[in-house]
């Protein structure tokens, strides 16, 4: 099943990216592989999947050790991480999507010895349930990000408002995009199982998506 759903996201990427006359080959899927077993990332690796994305440090850790090795597999780190979690983080993950301060990255930067992929989270909802830094203090951010002798400036992330209606999030990934192309980066992590096609035509380089993938979860609690 999980064989099932990947191709039938790929061939959603491929559609949506003809429609609007982009390459498939410059958006990444990320496999969202929260609270499902390992044995469930196994499957989507035998599958073709290499990127998959990760929420809870402390579940991953554990997850991670009845894991194989999977030569080539990344594993992307997209939940809010606190800052006295940088070192697991920085361990355990091949990108980290939510860098939000100056603290967090000063962080990372101190406890990893290879190159880590970061993205900037950048707060567009007025939800008080996001998070993310204001879009004025991004520039600087970045500006200090790119300083980090230990990490690679990606993009930016962000999470628009809930709603089941992909239109909504629209105005949030335009605005993503805008901020990213002021700061002339490469990659948007943006989009997931709901509004991937709305994403893409907005731009984004990284999907992240779960539950057309995996199906529904049940939160830890």
């Amino acid at each position: 099943m999980i064989a099932q759903n990947l191709e039938a996201v790929r061939e959603r990427i491929v559609a949506a990216c003809a429609g609007c006359g982009r390459d498939p080959r410059e958006v990444t899927l990320v496999a969202v592989s929260k609270v499902k077993p390992a044995a469930d990332i196994v499957e989507a690796y035998e599958a073709g999947q290499r990127d998959f994305g990760e929420n809870y440090i402390q579940e991953f850790q554990d997850k991670s050790r009845a894991l194989p090795d999977l030569p080539g597999a990344r594993f992307h780190f997209i939940g809010h991480l606190q800052s006295n979690k940088t070192r697991i983080a920085a361990e355990l993950f091949h990108a980290v999507h939510t860098v939000d301060s100056e603290k967090l990255a000063r962080r990372l930067n101190d406890q990893t010895e290879r190159p880590l992929d970061v993205f900037l989270e950048v707060k567009l909802s007025p939800e008080d349930s996001k998070n993310g830094a204001d879009p004025a203090d991004v520039p600087a951010l970045a500006q200090f990000v790119g300083s980090c002798e230990n990490l690679r400036l990606r993009g930016l992330m962000t999470m628009p408002p809930w709603s089941e209606d992909p239109e909504v999030a629209r105005p949030y990934f335009r605005r993503l995009r805008a901020l990213r192309d002021e700061l002339g980066l490469p990659d948007l992590s943006m989009g997931m199982s709901h509004d991937l096609e709305t994403a893409i035509q907005e731009g984004s380089t990284l999907v992240r998506i779960g539950t057309a993938i995996f199906g529904k979860r049940i939160r830890p609690q």
